[in-house]
């Protein structure tokens, strides 16, 4: 599946891979970078590639949480309201400058996001799985945007960005776009139900005592640092170790390692800290906090990770 993406997406299989990761262990990401450099043609081409039901919502100010969840219409014929689901009944989710619509329509996405599921006209409705939602965000543009609040922001699994590619890389997406998008050619390589089959697997790898103390004292290091004002929640934890057993799982181990914790931290934490004044005055960031965070916890080495 990741090779299948590459054709699409030239020269970012890490960032495909986080989000193969956050598909396989039940997450969502959000992509934070500039416009054109295939935020777009990622989720498209993961759909493509598990021959997934696409929906793409563009945030706009004037968007209803209705346009998101659906609505209920009444039916001249039959005398009775029938429910309009909205895009956000898809296996795969686009929600394409989240932080330009209003906060009362980014709320609509909470329950979505973490419970599988929205409410509306006062009824439960179970999403379909599987539920995987890519989420993006201008960096540079704020005006008439609205910031994701913590509590918003703590239902992603991983922040990262895609980042510009290297000259040789361009000189490939020119030639591979030049007759037609590749875009067009991309088959799937998996099924839905082959999706579900991995996740029921990714929960049973191993994840040994001393690895969950590890996570637990990287994300209690963050509600600890000097410079940081609101650290890591439990839900951090949580998120860290279901990442490391996919990661694990997509390395052909069933078992997971203290390294796999420490490669996915940075993706995992760096958006669920909030900085204090003095931090932001020095401007430090949040990667450099979470970075020295991970530097300074320990690693359990040796017989302290054996089985």
């Amino acid at each position: 599946m990741i090779e299948n993406v590459e054709k699409v997406v030239v020269g970012k299989r890490k960032e495909i891979e986080l989000s193969v990761i956050a598909l396989l262990s039940g997450g969502h990401v959000l992509l934070e970078d500039v416009p054109g450099v295939g935020k777009t043609m990622l989720v498209r081409a993961i759909a493509k590639s598990l021959g997934a039901n696409f929906k793409r919502i563009q945030f706009t100010p004037d968007l209803l949480p209705s346009d998101v969840t659906g609505v209920s219409v009444f039916n001249q014929k039959t005398m009775e309201f029938q429910f309009r689901p909205g895009p956000i009944m898809a296996n795969v989710v686009l929600a394409d400058e989240i932080n330009r619509t209003s906060p009362k329509t980014q709320a609509a996405l909470l329950e979505a996001l973490e419970e599988g599921s929205v409410t509306t006209d006062g009824q439960t409705r179970e999403l379909d799985s599987p539920f995987f939602v890519m989420a993006t965000q201008n960096p540079i543009e704020y005006g008439g945007t609205y910031p994701l609040p913590e509590a918003q922001l703590d239902r992603f699994l991983f922040k990262f960005k895609i980042g510009y590619p290297t000259k040789q890389e361009e000189l490939d997406v020119l030639n591979r776009v030049e007759k037609k998008h590749p875009i067009e050619g991309i088959k799937p390589v998996l099924t839905l139900a082959n999706l579900v089959e991995m996740q029921k697997k990714v929960v049973d790898v191993y994840v040994d005592e001393t690895v969950k103390r590890y996570i637990i004292n990287l994300v209690n290091s963050t509600r600890k640092h000097q410079s940081v004002y609101l650290g890591a929640s439990p839900r951090a934890s949580i998120a860290l170790m279901k990442a490391a057993q996919a990661y694990a799982y997509i390395q052909g181990r069933d078992f997971v390692v203290p390294d796999d914790v420490k490669y996915l931290a940075p993706y995992t934490l760096q958006h669920r800290i909030l900085l204090n004044s003095d931090a932001k005055l020095s401007n430090q960031t949040n990667e450099r906090i979470v970075q020295d965070v991970i530097d300074q916890v320990s690693i359990p080495v040796g017989n302290e990770t054996a089985r």
